[in-house]
């Protein structure tokens, strides 16, 4: 059971070591006393404002400046609901968001056109702080703290409203499996506009760590410097920012092997083999993964040591979570019968923005779109989400598995799969691939169809390919069907 609010728990820690350091960013760095001065003085700057209201929406630029975690947690205590978004969000996003939601205002948009009143992130830095430790007037956790969108993969992003419970609970559920404490320093350089980022802040300040953020994986040279002379424990990364690691300077990270404690990977696929990798490059640390959803944040966990024999897997159900497999008529299926990936747990939102909440749940069990299986032992295997399976006659291909083998075959550097009706009229749909060849590579799509056969059923092998320069994807490295 849930008792405080990430942002009860921020004071709780400032009370109890107010000069330790939060948080930093760049040059600068804040004390968790004077994080929490600058979020009442955030506060204080929305509830003056002429058009302020309670239970108003807002959209926040979500950067990685000490001023968003101002505006960001000052809004909760101004009982605001908040939308943080990427700060790179195209107009048309950015005005599907406006749309649904009717903010009173947009803080850190400069650029964007819009007849919102707008502010800066910087008038954060220019507020005079107050000194209260002894805050106690912190909103009830059945209230929604955000609305987070999803990324829209398969479709018109949706709004996810989460709770101030439904965020502390999936902090809870993080801190309890990586094992994080307050002695822990994070390194985060993944965007904090997405779930996985954004969580990670909540998880080091709900546990008093110290969190440092840096603004992409793009400045190789300054992660290095920055694990080195901070002693950062811990670091989070999605499988596309490992492999820009990989590339640009090899595998330079394990040299850091024995002062990280943790490394939390997700977001994105990463194969049993990059799994195995990554755990022998790091012996001594635990390197976790996780799956979830915006709507359920990681919801399961794997740890590559001790699950080393089912890195196939999504993991088990995270700490207080609890995983079903449904079929399609709402019934609980079997061990190893494929299905539904269906979740119940304080950290699952209670369903989307302006939408009726039923055909998104079976019971408390929040139906995720997924479709896999679970084993005898409680691991999680993900086959597909359920919107993206290809029926070929009646017979269900996840494109995961097509690309699995694809990506065996010596000269493709990606792929994605999609579903096409079938051209012969016959199957209903089969199977398309579209390929991007690793430089310098020269093959042939038959020789393609010939490597699979034998490694997949017939019926799975793709019918139509496409050379692509490259393959559409989020952020965050998940495959964008949708465009495709």
């Amino acid at each position: 059971m849930i008792q405080y609010s990430i942002e009860q728990s921020i004071w709780n820690n400032a009370k109890k070591n107010p000069d330790k350091i939060a948080l930093k960013s760049g040059k600068e760095a804040v004390s968790y006393r004077d994080l929490c001065s600058n979020i009442l003085a955030a506060k204080n700057f929305f509830e003056n404002l002429p058009f302020y209201s309670k239970g108003s929406t807002i959209i926040i630029a979500a950067g990685k400046q000490l001023s968003f975690a101002y505006a960001y947690f000052g809004a909760h205590l101004a009982d605001i609901k908040v939308i943080p978004i990427d700060a790179e969000t195209n107009q048309t996003r950015f005005q599907h968001i406006v749309d649904v939601t009717s903010p009173i205002c947009v803080i850190g948009f400069d650029k964007i056109d819009t007849s919102i009143t707008k502010f800066s992130l910087r008038d954060f830095d220019k507020l005079n702080g107050i000194d209260n430790l002894e805050y106690n007037n912190f909103p009830t956790l059945s209230e929604i703290a955000d609305i987070l969108f999803t990324t829209g993969t398969t479709g018109t992003p949706k709004g996810v409203p989460l709770t101030f419970e439904n965020e502390s609970a999936a902090a809870r559920n993080i801190n309890t499996f990586i094992k994080n404490t307050e002695d822990d320093i994070e390194l985060l350089a993944l965007p904090i506009s997405h779930s996985f980022g954004l969580g990670r802040m909540r998880c080091c300040l709900s546990k008093g760590a110290t969190l440092i953020l840096l603004g992409s994986f793009v400045n190789v040279k300054r992660i290095f410097s920055i694990i080195e002379t901070e002693k950062v424990t811990g670091f989070t990364m999605v499988p596309a920012s490992w492999k820009f690691l990989q590339k640009m300077s090899g595998n330079q990270l394990s040299n850091y092997a024995n002062q990280l404690k943790y490394i939390e990977m997700g977001s994105a696929y990463f194969s049993a083999d990059d799994k195995k990798e990554l755990a022998n490059l790091f012996p001594n640390t635990r390197v976790t993964m996780h799956y979830g959803l915006t709507e359920a944040s990681r919801s399961t966990f794997m740890e590559f040591h001790n699950d080393d024999s089912h890195l196939n897997s999504v993991g088990k159900a995270s700490p207080y979570t609890d995983i079903k497999i449904f079929d399609e008529q709402g019934n609980i299926l079997p061990e190893n019968v494929e299905g539904e990936i269906c979740i119940k747990g304080e950290h699952v939102t209670k369903g989307y923005l302006n939408t009726s909440p039923e055909s998104f749940f079976w019971n408390e069990y929040f139906r995720t779109g997924d479709w896999g299986l679970m084993d005898k032992d409680g691991y999680v295997y993900l086959k597909s989400r359920k919107k993206e399976l290809i029926n070929v006659g009646g017979k269900k291909v996840s494109p995961l598995e097509v690309e699995d083998q694809l990506l065996l075959f010596q000269g493709i550097e990606d792929c994605a799969c999609i579903a096409i009706p079938d051209p012969n009229g016959v199957l209903g749909e089969v199977v398309k691939a579209y390929i991007v060849k690793s430089a310098g590579a020269d093959f042939t799509f038959e020789e393609l169809t010939k490597f699979l056969s034998g490694k997949l059923e017939s019926y799975k092998i793709p019918v139509s390919y496409e050379w692509i320069k490259e393959i559409p994807r989020t952020q965050n490295g998940k495959i964008q069907r949708n465009l495709l």
